[in-house]
């Protein structure tokens, strides 16, 4: 019986218009880029940004005109790359108490389309801080010493300080065993 109403909940017109990632984490004092990709027929549709865990109760804190203009407001900027459907939302000069739910949004007639992304802010002095400060000072988009960390900084952070150690010790011990049985065969 369940099934039927998941289907016909999939078929409705909007359902998985726009999708964002799960979660984001930034640096506290840093700032945070959220993107969120919708499908085609929704490009001249005002976009938003905003905050609260209910949809229906959260706070807009910037919306788009329909146009791909950039728009700011405080701390937070929106902007609709309309020719390759996303829309990108930039949060400033991030703090601790910027942790929350937050939506990127599609208005249109009736409900409008939306979909949940955590946002989750480090304080400084954390071992993410330090790595983020790092990778920050390689970067080349003219924005020297400003720490960002999106969703994939963070999967590079995983990937260097982690995964490649591993892999690393893995070759080591695989060298070392093949030097054991080498040993072993000349004696």
């Amino acid at each position: 019986m369940q099934l039927p109403l998941v289907l016909l909940l999939l078929s409705l017109p909007g359902c998985l218009s726009i999708q964002g990632p799960e979660s984001v984490r930034g640096l506290e004092g840093g700032s945070v880029t959220v993107r969120c990709d919708y499908k085609p027929r929704w490009e001249t549709y005002r976009k938003w940004w905003c905050r609260g865990a209910y949809w229906e109760l959260c706070r807009t804190l910037v919306r788009t005109t329909g146009s791909q203009l950039e728009v700011k407001r405080d701390r937070v900027s929106i902007g609709d790359n309309q020719s390759h459907h996303f829309l990108t939302v930039t949060m400033e000069k991030v703090r601790q108490n910027d942790t929350d739910t937050y939506w990127c949004g599609i208005s249109k007639t009736g409900r409008d389309l939306g979909a949940p992304i955590r946002v989750t802010i480090e304080p400084e002095g954390t071992l993410l801080t330090t790595l983020a400060s790092m990778l920050s000072r390689r970067t080349t988009n003219g924005h020297a010493g400003v720490s960002s960390v999106s969703y994939s900084r963070n999967r590079y952070i995983l990937l260097v300080f982690v995964k490649v150690p591993i892999l690393l010790i893995l070759v080591g011990v695989v060298l070392w065993l093949k030097g054991l049985s080498n040993d072993s065969l000349s004696t």
